[in-house]
Parts: structure tokens; C-alpha cells; sequence
């Protein structure tokens, strides 16, 4: 027999697929890794993003602590492992921050997959859309997109050029019953500036008095090139049950590692934990024990004050040539540490619009608008100098002066 005709079925068109979630809508792309892409041709002399320098690895160091665990612990290396992370990682950070001034333990601590993830936790954990965070106005570009993400309502506090404002905080933090504060008290992105101690114990009073927790990111603490150290935010007694610190080797070690940590009152570190489990189950575990194995053998500390000399000559090296780069009228800071000069151009000049003109003479840098919440400095610039050697450094500025002549 034949076989039966097919009978042609009418094409139905295709349901659309759900959109994206709204909350994106209210989150930008940043702009620093924009720029980054924009300036990847190896010609650029880029002082946009902030990167340690990579000449500076301890590759050697490293590699040997990797060699050791998969030589010696192999199959709990590979292994699922705790959230809340390798034991022997976080008796190694307690030790680095008890001796720093900031009394802690083991069990104070949760590893994360980089301080961004810990912010993120710490995120989750407290607010819910609508919340009222307060930021540093300009603040650091991805923390913005974290409380973006969260649906939270993000207000400015004043700075001047020794950080936040204590009085403008506790007006607005009178009015707005926020609950949360986030600062990097200490050599700040993008100003490079740092809190004095008045201004922290004016800060860990106002949280105390008007009870909002405060985030304390402090990834480049540790690069200290003058001056003298100030006391976290989390050791003092106003602040110390209601402050989260935020600590990271990313600037110290190598940011590929991709490991953080927060340092948190029991109740809410138990919180950010399970916020953990339903994020990652747990940050990798032969990177941390790699990183434990380093700590335990090698001496980050001398491996780090090599680092800060490196950086505070590039820093030198930066400061000297900005008079002959920027427009006349020009203000710039001096920081005591970290990785950035945060300068202003003279009144009428637009950084982001100068910006593609600077890339013509392959050179950047990163405009200072898109880190203010409120009303943006169009003037001001984010100038990073940890990436080049001070020769490539006066050599940038050279193009940077004539993209501005």
C-alpha cells in the first residue's frame, strides 16, 4: 500500500521569551570597564582601571603553594569544601588583621569569592528593595551596581578632601533612617583619600545613634606609602557590633585569585552565609588552600612592603609630571597609599568629553561623573598609578598634556 499522505501542520509563530528583570533596567554598565576595552590595544599608556601591577606577582610563590596542595592534599583540594571557608585561610587572615589592630578570630570570618561577592552578600542579607543606603559621594562604580541590583535607594553623603562629611551624615542620616553606610575609609576609589579618626569615631557615633550598620571596604589598606596608620572603622567602640568589614588579596596577592572576606557580628555573618550557599555553595576550594599554603610558607608581609615601595615611586612619578599634563588651574590630591590621584580640571572643562581625544594620543583615564550619585563633577578625572613603571607613567603624561593642549 502507499504510504498515507502527511498532512502539512499550520507553523504556529513562537511566544516571545520573558524580558530581562526590571531591576536591570535601573543598573549601568560601568564605565571603568568600558574604558578598559576601549583601551586594550597594547600602544595605550591607560590610567583608567585599577590595576596592581602584574610584574609584581609572586608568580614563583604562588605556583609553588598550588604545586604544594595538589602535590600533598590533592583530594580535599578538589574537593566540595564549607561555605564559610577553609579553617587554616581564616586563622591566617584573623592572624593578619589581629595584628593590624583589629582583634578577631577564625570563626568572625566568611571567605568570599572576592570582597565584590562579599558585598554582595552583605547586600542580601540586609536590604530589601527600597532600603536606604548612604554612599560617599563619588563612591566606588561597583558598589553603586550592587545597590542597584538590590533595588535599593541610594543617597549621597557630602565629601570634602578628607572624605565624608560627619555632619552632612547625621542630617541625612536623621532624615533618610538608613540601614546601611558604605565606605572605603581608607585610600578611597576613586579620590585616593583617606578618613581621618575624628572623622571615624564622628561616623561609628552617628551609626550607633541613629542605628544603621556600616560597610567597610578596605581592599587597599595594607598600601600605606607615608603617614601613619588609622584605626578601621570595625575596632572602634562605637561601631565594633554593627560595622561589617570587607577585606580582600586581590591588591595584595593577585586579583585572579578572586578571594575576599568578611568580617561580621555573629547573627548577620550567619545570614550572609546562607546567602552564600544559594550563590556558590562555596568560594574554590584549592584557591583557598593554595592561598593558606602561601601564607603559612612564604612572608606576604615583606612581599607586600616591596609592593608599596614599587607604588609609591609610581605615585611620585605621577604627582611630578601633573603639573605639565593638566590645563592650568587644575587640583589634584597626594595620597598617602593605595592606587589613585583624583583630579579636577579647571571650571568649563568636561573630562568624559575630552576623554576620546586623550585615546587618540593613547592615553586614559577614567571621568569622574559616572562615581557620583548625585551631582557630578564633570571636571573631575580618576587618574590610577599602580600599572606602569614611572617611566611609562612620565610618558603618558607627556601624551596627556598634549590631548589637553
Amino acid at each position: 500500500m502507499p504510504p498515507a499522505a502527511t498532512v502539512p501542520q499550520p507553523t504556529l509563530p513562537a511566544a516571545p521569551t520573558p524580558a530581562p528583570a526590571s531591576r536591570l533596567g535601573n543598573v549601568a554598565a560601568s564605565p571603568v570597564r568600558e574604558i578598559l576595552a576601549l583601551t586594550a590595544r597594547p600602544e595605550v599608556i591607560s590610567f583608567a582601571g585599577g590595576l596592581p601591577a602584574p610584574e609584581l606577582f609572586d608568580t614563583e610563590g604562588i605556583k609553588a603553594a598550588y604545586q604544594a596542595v595538589l602535590t600533598d592534599t590533592p583530594h580535599t583540594a578538589l574537593q566540595y569544601s564549607t561555605t564559610e571557608g577553609d579553617p587554616a585561610l581564616r586563622e591566617a587572615v584573623a592572624e593578619r588583621l589581629t595584628a593590624r589592630g583589629l582583634p578577631t578570630g577564625a570563626d568572625d570570618l566568611l571567605v568570599t569569592t572576592g570582597s565584590q561577592q562579599a558585598l554582595t552578600l552583605l547586600t542580601t542579607a540586609l536590604l530589601e528593595p527600597g532600603s536606604v543606603v548612604l554612599v560617599e559621594d563619588p563612591c566606588y562604580l561597583a558598589a553603586l551596581q550592587c545597590f542597584g541590583f538590590a533595588g535599593a535607594r541610594v543617597v549621597p553623603v557630602p565629601t570634602d578632601e578628607h572624605g565624608i562629611v560627619p555632619e552632612a551624615l547625621d542630617e541625612i542620616a536623621a532624615r533618610e533612617k538608613p540601614t546601611l553606610l558604605y565606605v572605603i575609609p581608607t585610600f578611597q576609589n576613586p579620590t585616593g583619600r583617606t578618613l581621618p579618626l575624628a572623622r571615624r569615631t564622628a561616623v561609628a557615633e552617628a551609626a550607633a545613634r541613629h542605628g544603621f550598620w556600616i560597610a567597610e571596604d578596605d581592599p587597599y589598606g595594607e598600601l600605606r606609602f607615608e603617614g601613619e596608620p588609622v584605626p578601621p572603622l570595625a575596632g572602634l567602640p562605637a561601631a565594633a557590633d554593627r560595622t561589617v568589614l570587607l577585606g580582600s588579596f586581590s591588591k595584595v596577592m593577585a586579583p585572579g585569585l578572586r578571594l575576599g572576606h568578611l568580617r561580621a557580628p555573629a547573627a548577620l555573618r550567619r545570614a550572609c552565609v546562607i546567602a552564600k550557599q544559594a550563590a556558590d555553595l562555596h568560594t574554590s576550594t584549592v584557591d583557598q588552600a593554595a592561598v593558606a599554603r602561601y601564607l603559612r610558607e612564604r612572608d606576604l608581609d615583606a612581599h607586600v612592603a616591596g609592593m608599596r615601595a614599587a607604588y609609591r615611586a609610581r605615585r611620585d612619578a605621577m604627582l611630578d609630571g601633573l603639573p605639565a599634563a593638566l590645563p592650568e588651574g587644575s587640583r589634584w590630591n597626594r595620597p598617602e597609599g593605595g592606587m589613585f590621584v583624583w583630579a579636577t580640571l579647571p571650571e568649563g572643562r568636561d573630562a568624559a568629553a575630552l576623554l576620546p581625544t586623550a585615546v587618540g594620543h593613547d592615553v586614559a583615564y577614567v571621568p569622574g561623573a559616572p562615581f557620583f550619585s548625585g551631582t557630578p563633577d564633570p571636571a573631575s578625572l580618576r587618574l590610577s598609578f599602580t600599572t606602569h613603571a614611572p617611566d611609562e607613567i612620565t610618558e603618558g603624561l607627556r601624551r596627556l598634556a598634549r590631548a589637553f593642549a
